[in-house]
């Protein structure tokens, strides 16, 4: 039997997931699972990158030890963020977390050079305070020296790739959130890049996924127990997410619902007019060289953030900490909470920068709600009525926005990630937008990371019978908006 394993690192936990072909089905085994926390050090919020390199190869060993040798690896995780690593290949500073408030003004100082015009008609990439392209600004006004030592720049996935197989290279699609990537050359921006004086050193062609890196190096071997390739997916998950979506036809809406929700079209152009910019749509890179044209909306992060709260769970230095609460609530009793207060009105807009990252989830949302002369939220049901309706006026909103900067009417929602199990938010896309939702596969990234890596490997001829496959391996829900 011939393996394929996509190690697939989400915000809060990473996970490796083994995949075949067999009777002409896509086959999934989870063989591993390991925590993603943030760690608070030298006065930022930071990913914790030796955890998670232990639990990649914690996770590579597991392989092992099931007699499940993966033909190809490959690795996927979220976006904009990234390392400096000398000549050595050693980091240098820390892996700063996108929610981190040193991005704060940023744009106001990226506009004395490039104005965002300017910017977003030659990348096509939306303004968000998080993008690499602000983060770099605020990390040569901190420690211009950490930029002048440094040999190179890998966004989190090409730093682990890195670290599997000793090459150094930066993949397309998470290059492309960068804010940093030419759309005519599909290569980094020689003038967005001169204009901030950034080394040129740091940044090499991007490669396309599908591209093979080679094997572990005899380090990791040793540690492992066995070789293996590696080779490039869509290493941004969105990428990845993407391409699992067995759309019907090509009027089909795409969302990646999980922390963040990720709305949009494939198109094998980018669109950078003005309108496009005005309306914060986005050109994210895509598999063979295609774009992913979407709007990111905050998501299940703002559920996630209250039920954390109302469990009574903070982080410290990445190890949760509970304190004791009358009851633990899960996403399924929030949803019968929300249910329960269907008639609740007040709806906020969820994409506003006060949601990123609170001190209070929950007191965000009620003095959003007072602000805006609307009724408070006073329960735990009505409170998640808002987030859930905020949300599916959200969609439909950039639904009618997508079809006025296509020109395209679309007829259906496929929704996949962990979102899509979500039957109460799938109800409230449906009803609000007036569109059939189909909801699945649910293991929509690691699916996407696996399709290449099959395409690859001779186990599928092309995407289209890739997508194929996914419709007829996995089970896809329904919901109709009457």
């Amino acid at each position: 039997m011939k393996y394929y394993l996509a190690i697939d690192i989400g915000a809060s936990s990473g996970r490796h997931i083994l995949g075949h072909i067999e009777n002409g089905r896509m086959v999934l085994e989870e063989v591993w699972r390991f925590d993603n926390k943030q760690i608070h050090k030298n006065g930022h919020d930071c990913w914790d990158v030796g955890s998670l390199w232990k639990g990649i190869t914690d996770g590579l060993k597991a392989c092992k030890a099931l007699g499940k040798i993966p033909h190809t690896i490959g690795i996927d995780t979220w976006a904009v963020d990234f390392v400096l690593v000398d000549g050595d290949g050693n980091m240098i500073g820390d892996a700063v977390a996108y929610r981190d408030s040193r991005t704060e003004k940023m744009d106001r100082v990226l506009e004395r050079y490039i104005p965002h015009t300017m910017l977003y008609s030659r990348t096509g990439i939306q303004k968000q305070l998080f993008n690499t392209v602000y983060q770099l600004v605020a990390l040569k006004r901190e420690h211009p020296e950490q930029l002048s030592q440094a040999e190179r720049l890998l966004m989190i996935p090409d730093y682990f790739n890195y670290r599997l197989t000793g090459v150094m290279a930066n993949e397309y699609t998470n290059a492309t959130s960068t804010g940093m990537i030419y759309t005519v050359t599909k290569g980094w921006d020689k003038g967005i890049i001169g204009a901030l004086s950034l080394p040129w050193k740091l940044f090499k062609d991007p490669l396309m996924p599908g591209t093979v890196l080679g094997g572990l190096t005899p380090e990791v071997q040793a540690e492992v127990g066995f070789d293996s390739t590696v080779i490039l997916p869509a290493t941004h998950d969105t990428g990845s997410a993407f391409l699992a979506i067995p759309a019907r036809d090509d009027n089909a809406v795409y969302l990646s619902s999980g922390t963040w929700s990720l709305l949009g079209v494939e198109n094998d152009h980018a669109i950078t007019s003005e309108q496009s910019r005005l309306k914060n749509f986005t050109n994210e890179g895509g598999a063979w060289g295609r774009y992913r044209y979407l709007k990111n909306i905050m998501g299940l992060w703002m559920l996630q953030s209250v039920r954390r709260e109302l469990n009574g769970e903070t982080y410290v230095e990445g190890r949760e900490q509970r304190t004791a609460s009358e009851q633990r609530w899960t996403f399924s009793m929030l949803s019968a909470a929300a249910r329960g207060a269907e008639g609740f009105p007040s709806v906020v807009d969820v994409n506003k920068d006060c949601f990123l990252s609170p001190d209070s989830m929950t007191e965000a949302i009620k003095a959003e709600c007072a602000a805006s002369k609307q009724q408070v939220p006073k329960t735990v049901g009505e409170l998640a009525q808002c987030i859930y309706h905020s949300l599916a006026l959200c969609y439909k909103n950039a639904i009618l926005e997508l079809q006025e900067l296509t020109g395209k009417t679309y007829t259906s929602i496929n929704i996949v990630g962990g979102g899509c199990q979500d039957d109460y938010l799938n109800e409230c896309t449906a009803k609000a937008t007036g569109l059939p939702v189909y909801a699945g596969p649910i293991e929509g990234t690691a699916i996407g990371n696996l399709l290449v890596q099959m395409i690859e490997g001779g186990d599928l001829p092309d995407l289209q019978a890739a997508r194929n496959t996914i419709r007829s391996s996995f089970d896809i829900k329904e919901i109709d908006p009457s």
